[in-house]
């Protein structure tokens, strides 16, 4: 047992100990600095291209929604998830050692000899289609909804609503996506890349913004550009290129990548006109239990026949029946949820 205090006081500071010097220190590697430039970003594009023009900048419960950003990545693991998920990732550990005699789920990493790029495309898929299955848990369990019905209180949808739900969903996300990317030797924390991009898509899906697919599709081009011309993430098609090859090489993947991507991104990735149908007021009956599930990736959606864009949804009234008693704090939104279930409406 001693252990296992000692781990979860360490948990405590040594969490603090990174918060501390994530805020005190920018860095290209800091993810406190990259939340705040990719929010940002997404804020200057509502203002610039806003997709619904009538709806304020600052809009409803904005503020709440920024606090809900930094509580959720940052405060939440400081207050109590580092330390007690440091306690049980040990446990755990452990336990499959001494049942199976040794087996280590790390040392067994079945990735252990991919170069970079593979680790996190995997990575990413996985988490990716494992969170998409618990985010349509999140819906059909009365006991789950009650904590996903925070998310689903965003009345006037932007960047910031991406990160607005309830602390538990903190806690049934990584419990349940633990052992699938454990086995896998990802572990429990995901790749500070993979962070970055799922983060930043996030961000796009929730946003007061509409683009064309043929410009997602050339900056995911740009993107696997510069990876290729800098010999990023353990690529090296191309060794030592002068800076007009490697903008040769970034602009035509831009281009590639709109060309070849762009019908298809909507079928693959979220996007704003698809994810605003997920937080839809209402819904034909058949899909009551909700729509678009996807995390980052739409494609899952296709498969398993959840997808629904009956049209742009651009001024769709948003929410769940109900949502006009619901709490509008973040300190009563904290604590909602586990008293008795609601049997009313259907879930949105």
């Amino acid at each position: 047992m001693e252990k296992y205090w000692d781990l979860f006081i360490q948990g405590y500071t040594g969490y603090g100990n990174y918060l501390l010097h994530e805020i005190t220190r920018p860095g290209w590697d800091n993810y406190f600095y990259w939340l705040i430039a990719v929010s940002v970003f997404f804020l200057l594009l509502e203002v610039a291209i806003p997709w619904r023009k009538k709806q304020a900048t600052l809009r409803k419960d904005f503020w709440l929604d920024a606090f809900y950003m930094f509580f959720n990545f940052f405060l939440f693991s400081l207050i109590i998830y580092s330390a007690a998920s440091n306690v049980v990732v040990n446990l755990f550990n452990d336990g499959i050692k001494a049942i199976t005699g040794g087996f280590d789920l790390q040392a067994q990493n079945p990735l252990n000899e991919f170069p970079l790029w593979a680790i996190l495309l995997v990575g990413f898929v996985v988490r990716d289609f494992v969170q998409w299955w618990i985010h349509r848990l999140l819906h059909r369990s009365d006991r789950l909804w009650e904590f996903h019905k925070v998310h689903h209180s965003v009345e006037e949808m932007g960047f910031a609503a991406h990160l607005r739900y309830h602390w538990m969903e903190n806690i049934v996300y990584r419990t349940l996506e633990y052992i699938p990317l454990a086995l896998l030797g990802i572990g429990l924390y995901d790749f500070f890349i993979i962070h970055i991009f799922t983060l930043a898509w996030g961000h796009y899906n929730h946003s007061n913004i509409s683009v064309s697919g043929y410009l997602t599709g050339g900056i995911l081009g740009a993107l696997l550009g510069i990876i290729v011309s800098q010999g990023l993430l353990d690529v090296s098609l191309v060794q030592d290129p002068s800076l007009i090859t490697s903008l040769g090489i970034v602009l035509g993947s831009a281009i590639a990548g709109s060309l070849l991507l762009g019908k298809l991104m909507k079928y693959v990735f979220n996007s704003p006109e698809m994810h605003i149908w997920h937080h839809a007021y209402e819904l034909p009956k058949e899909r009551h239990f909700g729509v678009n599930f996807g995390i980052t990736l739409a494609i899952w959606d296709y498969i398993f026949k959840t997808a629904y864009i009956p049209h742009s949804g651009q001024d769709i009234r948003l929410g769940f029946p109900g949502i006009e008693s619901f709490p509008d704090n973040f300190t009563t939104q904290s604590v909602y949820g586990f008293g008795k279930t609601e049997q009313e409406p259907p879930k949105k």
